[in-house]
């Protein structure tokens, strides 16, 4: 387990960059949630619901494990 607390990894701050440098707002407001919610996965301070995850990955047009990862 990371020392934040969840076992998932992610690569969202990457993923933006590679897609025009998409802001963590653009990013909130395509997923409806909040731009404190993207800090808060950013970190990996929050673990997303499965629901949260495909929509993140559909902004990115790319699949859920390309997003986020399962590190135990």
């Amino acid at each position: 387990m990371s020392a934040t607390g969840t076992p998932i990894e992610n690569s969202i701050r990457k993923l933006r960059f590679e897609h025009g440098e998409m802001t963590q707002q653009a990013l909130a407001d395509s997923c409806g949630i909040t731009r404190q919610t993207v800090i808060a996965l950013e970190a990996g301070k929050y673990a997303p619901s499965l629901e949260l995850a495909f929509r993140i990955a559909r902004v990115f047009g790319v699949g859920v494990e390309s997003v986020f990862q399962w590190r135990p």
